[in-house]
């Protein structure tokens, strides 16, 4: 007799599949659900000597839609952000335009490759908004130029915590982003990438906005975050660049 089959004689019912979908806060009067997310890609070349703006020509060209950067740190070097609800579409879409030119003439960094997903905390007033479009609006927006991305992971001690001990290391992590933002000087894209990175990072950042000291600004204060001083194993690389092309909003 198998397990299901003695659990369905006792009575006991059998495990029960997980609810995956991102949970919001109260939306007219209905707690929100949304079983969708946007998936989101960083990618870094090297050995460039093109007409950086042929790439977004390119990228136009396949309708792809995303971000091309020129790094600050590396007089050939590019960033490339996409994005999409389906991540069939970084096989499908993008991965044939990388493998043409003038793409297909750069030299790819891998340790900058990034891969997350958008998610939910619970609370959020808009869901639909805060998983598909605010992360489109923040790297497309044509008045913030500036980007740093990176990786991160959390310690395992961090996990252990009690949940209302969690909750209050990150409120204070996430005041600091807030006043950024009310100020218009940094603006985030916050990423899940369990599982989806070659390096077991948790999460992918972007800091986006106008100019770039207020980008290095919000880092060097969250430095100093019970999160970050006391419960993150692994920060980085980072890419530090500006935009060169976006495609329409």
């Amino acid at each position: 007799m198998t397990n299901s089959t003695t659990a369905q004689s006792s009575g006991r019912r059998g495990p029960e599949p997980p609810d995956l979908a991102e949970k919001g806060g109260v939306k007219d009067g209905q707690p929100q659900r949304l079983d969708r997310r946007l998936f989101m890609q960083f990618l870094a070349f090297g050995g460039s000597t093109l007409d950086s703006r042929l790439l977004g020509d390119a990228l136009d060209g396949a309708g792809v839609k995303g971000v091309v950067y020129e790094d600050i740190n590396d007089p050939r070097g590019l960033g490339l952000v996409t994005f999409s609800d389906d991540p069939g579409y970084f096989l499908d879409n993008v991965r044939p335009m990388l493998n043409r030119q003038p793409f297909a003439s750069l030299t790819q960094k891998p340790e900058y490759t990034m891969l997350g997903r958008t998610y939910a905390l619970g609370y959020e007033p808009d869901l639909t908004d805060v998983l598909l479009h605010r992360p489109r609006r923040t790297v497309l927006n044509p008045e913030w130029k500036w980007a740093v991305w990176y990786p991160l992971r959390r310690s395992g001690r961090f996990a252990a915590l009690p949940a209302d001990e969690q909750r209050v290391i990150l409120a204070e992590h996430g005041a600091i982003g807030m006043s950024y933002g009310a100020g218009d000087y940094a603006h985030d894209v916050r990423l899940a990438c369990h599982g989806l990175d070659k390096d077991d990072n948790d999460f992918v950042v972007g800091l986006i906005g106008k100019d770039l000291y207020p980008l290095s600004a919000i880092v060097q204060s969250m430095r100093k975050t019970q999160q970050t001083s006391l419960y993150l194993e692994r920060l980085g690389p980072f890419f530090v660049g500006r935009v060169v092309w976006q495609s329409a909003l």
